[in-house]
């Protein structure tokens, strides 16, 4: 049984299904193929369920708090099952979201494992082993990524756990090691130690979440440390010993090695592509270190062939997978567009404190030979963070010194990750600093600092 579209997406990911869409808008007649559920690891087991996760986290520490804020309650307690299942029905919820939107936009749905062929086919062996072959003129590929195993951390889902894991573990651990300090690290560590586990992380590199602003990394530091979390920087985990009930962590630091006894140990030492048994080498699509070569509009060495998300280089993030399946079916369907702009990408991270940022750090920037001005404002200082009672944390901007333009922006504090998009539009649309000073932002709010952090790069902030 063959079947031709003009376009086959291969996974439904944030990548998958939002250029299924938009492909379909476009009026070309689409499919989606998916192994596992609709939505893929971030609807499923990512984005949207941790979020969930950290928000009970969150009301927790909230009612914990209570007495901050003139309110008497009894002591809470962690219902932990509730938590997880609560999480899993809002993931559920999500891709049954999806699905509508499938629906909707008459898209059809091919569940099954996808393998690519020559010719612009695809052949889908469903569940039960039966195949079929699907036809198009476009084939694109958003197959995503996986958490990343390594030989001294071999995940065995019970002791040493991935982040899918992480989400749905059947018992609180009374200690977890937490093993890298990225994004998925970081979140799990605020989520874990605030209902009540005793959470280390251990980074190899000099800083936690390294990939920031060092001023932002330091600040998350010190708040986790105030939090009661350990962190352990330019230290590697050696070997992990699961042989008793529960794992002894042999951590090599400047100082020596150090073994650390765990319930659980959480291996967050980032993903890989899932781009193998997909037919690339019976295709000839051409790979460089585990991910796809694409153009800047996302095709392959092979015509008819495209690539997008985790399995392409760049940044392994859901907005900008789904941004990359717009603009590549947009190409395709003929419309004028220009190549993504990978230096304007922001980065959210959901702990607590929140980390978001775009551009160039300080370091960065110096490293470069960039004459720049600096300026920083912290939460401190703002009305609503101390009326919200999370001070903190601060606003820092990067202009350069001659032309005034922002070139990288870095917060940290409560809420910033809805506060990022602004920045974002102010580089798109190549804003000045002192644009940003005289644009009026609503008071008491967070966004205040923005404007105030231009304005403290000028020598005019007014209230520090």
């Amino acid at each position: 049984m063959e079947m031709k579209y003009d376009i086959v997406v291969l996974g439904s990911g944030p990548g998958g299904y939002v250029t299924a869409i938009r492909a379909s808008q476009l009026g070309l007649k689409t499919a989606v193929i998916e192994r596992e559920a609709l939505g893929g690891i971030c609807l499923n087991w990512g984005c949207i369920p941790t979020k969930a996760l950290l928000k009970s986290a969150n009301v927790f520490e909230y009612i914990e708090h209570a007495e901050d804020y003139g309110i008497k309650v009894a002591k809470p307690k962690v219902n932990f099952d509730g938590m997880v299942n609560r999480s899993r029905g809002v993931a559920d919820g999500m891709s049954k979201g999806v699905q509508f939107l499938m629906k909707k936009n008459k898209i059809d749905v091919i569940m099954g494992n996808g393998k690519l062929m020559p010719g612009r086919k695809v052949e889908v062996t469903s569940e039960d082993g039966s195949q079929q072959v699907v036809e198009a003129n476009h084939i694109i590929i958003a197959t995503g990524a996986r958490s990343r195993v390594l030989p001294n951390l071999p995940q065995d889902g019970e002791k040493i756990i991935g982040y899918r894991e992480a989400m749905t573990l059947k018992k609180q651990p009374k200690k977890l090691v937490v093993v890298g300090s990225g994004a998925i690290g970081v979140e799990f560590a605020y989520f874990y130690n605030a209902i009540g586990t005793e959470v280390t992380v251990v980074e190899y590199l000099p800083n936690i979440v390294p990939v920031e602003d060092e001023e932002v990394s330091k600040q998350l530091a010190r708040s986790f440390k105030k939090a009661g979390i350990k962190i352990m920087t330019s230290s590697e985990v050696t070997s992990v010993d699961t042989s008793g009930s529960g794992a002894k962590v042999t951590v090599k630091t400047a100082k020596g090695e150090e073994v650390i006894n765990a319930d659980v140990v959480l291996s967050a030492v980032g993903v890989v592509s899932n781009i193998e048994g997909i037919g690339l080498e019976e295709v000839g699509i051409a790979t460089d270190r585990g991910k796809l070569i694409v153009d800047d509009f996302y095709n392959t060495n092979i015509p008819g062939y495209c690539a997008i998300g985790d399995c392409v280089p760049g940044p392994a993030l859901a907005h900008v997978a789904s941004a990359e399946g717009i603009l590549c079916v947009e190409k395709i369907a003929g419309h004028d567009v220009e190549p993504i702009d990978y230096g304007n990408i922001p980065g959210c991270t959901y702990c607590f404190p929140e980390v978001a940022s775009v551009g160039k750090t300080e370091k960065a920037c110096k490293e470069e030979g960039i004459d720049i001005k600096v300026g920083k404002f912290p939460f401190s200082a703002s009305g609503k963070a101390s009326a919200a009672g999370h001070k903190d944390g601060f606003v820092k901007l990067i202009f350069d010194a001659k032309y005034g333009e922002l070139l990288g922006a870095h917060m940290i504090g409560a809420n910033v990750t809805e506060m990022i998009a602004e920045i974002v539009a102010i580089r798109k649309l190549e804003t000045t600093g002192h644009e940003i000073i005289k644009t009026i932002h609503p008071h008491p709010t967070l966004s205040e600092a923005v404007m105030e952090a231009a304005a403290a790069a000028y020598d005019e902030v007014i209230h520090l």
